[in-house]
């Protein structure tokens, strides 16, 4: 079992950068793919970003692409989410979630372990 923790959420303005970290513990030592997820008020959960285990493998949604970066240090068992040009739409609960695997993933279901979420607002 994979216990993930997030952190670093908060507020920024429009054309602002906030990052958030994942912080795993527990079965560390197997190979874990993570990814992020986002929830805003009355929408469905939705992929952000993911990465497999090593990190050269890297995925985002397109409404990310270009903004957002995602990366990890597997000796700190972190995973990154760096969040540039934010804009109000990326207002939304953000959650962590991790499956011990090679693979590397999209879908809400295939994540086994998830976070309680951090806040991110962002105002114009």
């Amino acid at each position: 079992q994979v216990q993930v923790d997030e952190s670093g959420g908060g507020s920024a303005q429009a054309g602002g950068s906030l990052r958030l970290s994942c912080a795993a513990s527990g079965r560390t030592v197997s190979r874990y793919a993570v990814g992020w997820f986002r929830q805003a008020p009355g929408k469905e959960r939705e992929f952000v970003a993911g990465t497999n285990w090593s990190g050269g493998g890297k995925t985002y949604a397109d409404s990310v692409k270009g903004r957002f970066t995602i990366s990890r240090d597997n000796t700190k068992n972190t995973v990154y989410l760096q969040m540039n040009s934010l804009k109000p739409e990326d207002t939304a609960v953000y959650y962590c979630a991790a499956k011990i695997s090679d693979a590397l993933n999209k879908a809400v279901n295939w994540y086994d372990y998830w976070g309680q979420g951090t806040q991110v607002t962002v105002s114009v």
